[in-house]
C-alpha cells in the first residue's frame, strides 16, 4: 500500500507541473494560432481551386470558338482550292517547269571489254 501512495505522489507532483496558468495560456493562444494559420491556407487553396477552375471554363470556350474558325477556314480553303485549275494559275503568273531528277548509277562490277556496259553483280559468298 505504501508503494501505491509513493507512485501517486510522484504522479500528483508531475502532474502539478502542468497546473501553471502561464503554460496553459501559452499552449492555448499556440493552439488558437495553429487553427487560424492552417484555416487560412485552407482558405487560399479553395479560393486557388474555384479560381483555376473559372479559368479552365474560360479557355474552353476560347478553344471552342478557335475550333469553329479553323473549321470556317478550312471549309474557305477547300471552297478556293477546288477553283484553281491550269488557266487561273497562268493569268496568276505561275509557270510550268521541266522536271529533272537525280539518278545514281548501281553499284557492281563493271566487265571489262563488255561493249554493252553490262554490270556483273558479285555473289554472296555467305
Amino acid at each position: 500500500m505504501k508503494q501505491i501512495s509513493l507512485k501517486i505522489k510522484n504522479y500528483a507532483g508531475n502532474i502539478d507541473v502542468m497546473n501553471d496558468t502561464h503554460l496553459r495560456e501559452k499552449m492555448f493562444r499556440f493552439m488558437l494560432l495553429s487553427m487560424g494559420v492552417l484555416g487560412l491556407v485552407y482558405v487560399v487553396i479553395l479560393a486557388n481551386m474555384v479560381f483555376n477552375i473559372v479559368e479552365r471554363r474560360t479557355f474552353e470556350t476560347q478553344a471552342r470558338a478557335l475550333s469553329n474558325e479553323v473549321g470556317d477556314l478550312e471549309l474557305n480553303y477547300l471552297s478556293l482550292s477546288s477553283k484553281v485549275d491550269l488557266p487561273t494559275s497562268y493569268a496568276l503568273g505561275f509557270k510550268e517547269i521541266k522536271t529533272t531528277f537525280a539518278t545514281k548509277k548501281s553499284v557492281g562490277l563493271k566487265m571489262g571489254n563488255d561493249p554493252f556496259g553490262n554490270i556483273k553483280i558479285a555473289k554472296n559468298e555467305i
